[in-house]
């Protein structure tokens, strides 16, 4: 359907169906059609809210008799999607996990605002590939294009909150949803901008450029966990570390390939602008894992980074989390014996990593019964590494797959099960080996390890 005429539709049902609460009780309830999973989890920031069983017709229900207004996530593994919900609300969702999103449909009381955010999202996403084009513009004219989007959008909310009973919360987080959208875009422009052109250096703005910068907050408890303001200040503190740092600091132009300078600069930002907690506490959070897991830095440069880390954020919320991260990774260096997590063998026999690296070159790859498509991606990549690089032992690890389904996969596959072993704790593999990316393998000589971090479609 044409976005703007769903909206239309949206406010003209709105103006004859909107009624006043007057209720503090919440009615959240729907439809799974096939779903994914038997549970759907309803969530207030990270907290656990309630969950709701499907019943045998995929229909899941939750009753409050009070509940503090805001937004939530519900979740249906693996997807999860955010609803705003308060007093007198009786809201009804239907959707086919086979289009999540496309499909998610919010009807009842309390339906005007979440249909309308949703329809924000895809609008989103619809966008792609225009705004792509944008970042070509010069400056003015990327900011008088994003700015008529955002006002075509801004106009929509107007007439929506003329016809129905918007309160003055879910009003906010409309609002908020399409400014934090289109502005991050402008945060991500003069990088865009310089990729798109192909520029040697970013380019220079005009100081009018961001004026939007007058109007962000870091201290609302209200926006910390709606996706475009969460995005926003990502970008955001990206952005200023980055333009900070290249005047600032004496990086001779190369700060980003500095990884250790650029995200300890990332938390000074953080600590120095942010003033709600919980918003500080994520975003600390957000840096620790983007460089303890993807930059890969030697374990000098993590433990100095853990330890600024914990100068600045020693009380953060997520503290436990990083340091098991910081461990995990810290245990699996070069040069130092891979943990000994024991796995079961195709008979069922107990047996630890070390023990299947003795005296060979193996890699360990990584799978799940519950990701057909990787399954057969790694079969095959496996089947042409064990052709190319004879010299390597093959070990798949499987996880999160009951026994009776990894073997009827091992069956009707070409890989050996003699090489094959499941792993019966997922908690303690992943933060033992930290299995991210899923595509990652970890090479290793005897029981030493090589490296592990490599990728399986990598070299090797």
């Amino acid at each position: 359907m044409n976005k703007h005429l769903l909206y239309l539709f949206l406010i003209l049902f709105a103006s004859c169906g909107s009624t006043e609460k007057t209720s503090n009780k919440v009615y959240f309830a729907g439809e799974i059609v096939n779903p994914t999973s038997e549970h759907i989890v309803l969530l207030k920031g990270d907290a656990v809210i309630d969950s709701a069983k499907l019943d045998n017709n995929n229909r899941f229900s939750f009753n409050f008799d009070t509940l503090p207004q805001g937004l939530y996530h519900f979740n249906h593994d693996p997807e999860v999607q955010y609803v705003y919900l308060e007093g007198g609300d009786s809201l009804v969702i239907r959707l086919n996990t086979v289009d999540f999103d496309e499909s998610l449909i919010f009807s009842g009381k309390g339906e005007e605002v979440n249909n309308f955010l949703l329809e924000l999202f895809l609008a989103g996403e619809e966008e792609t590939d225009q705004i792509r084009d944008y970042y070509l513009f010069n400056p003015e004219e990327f900011n008088d294009k994003i700015d008529s989007l955002m006002d075509e959008k801004l106009a929509l909310l107007s007439e929506l909150s003329t016809e129905s009973d918007l309160s003055e919360k879910e009003l906010k987080i409309a609002e908020a949803s399409i400014f934090y959208t289109y502005s991050t875009y402008k945060e991500s422009y003069p990088f865009r901008h310089k990729r798109r052109t192909k520029e040697k250096k970013v380019e220079e703005l005009p100081p009018s450029f961001y004026n939007y910068r007058n109007e962000i907050t870091f201290n609302d408890k209200d926006l910390v966990y709606l996706r475009p303001y969460y995005n926003f200040v990502k970008n955001h503190i990206g952005n200023i570390s980055y333009m900070s740092c290249l005047q600032n600091c004496d990086t001779e132009g190369k700060v980003v390939r500095n990884h250790l300078h650029f995200n300890k600069h990332k938390l000074h930002i953080i600590d120095s602008l942010v003033v709600e907690k919980e918003l500080k506490d994520n975003l600390f959070r957000n840096v620790a894992f983007d460089y303890l897991l993807k930059v890969h830095d030697s374990e000098k440069n993590n433990e100095e980074f853990i330890q600024g880390f914990h100068e600045l954020s020693s009380n953060n919320r997520h503290i436990e989390e990083i340091n098991t991260l910081y461990e995990g990774i810290r245990n699996i260096q070069p040069n130092k014996k891979i943990p000994g997590i024991q796995v079961l063998d195709y008979n069922g026999q107990t047996v630890s990593l070390p023990e299947i690296a003795k005296e060979n070159k193996t890699v360990f790859y990584f799978w799940s019964g519950v990701d057909r498509s990787h399954f057969d991606n790694i079969k095959e990549r496996i089947a042409k590494l064990s052709k190319e690089k004879p010299h390597y032992k093959y070990v798949g690890i499987n996880f999160k797959t009951e026994e009776g389904h990894w073997k009827a996969l091992l069956e009707g596959s070409q890989l050996n099960p003699e090489t094959q072993y499941r792993a019966t704790n997922f908690e303690e593999l992943t933060k033992a080996l930290i299995l991210y990316p899923l595509n990652k393998c970890i090479i290793t000589n005897d029981d030493v390890i090589v490296d592990a971090f490599a990728n399986v479609y990598g070299p090797l």
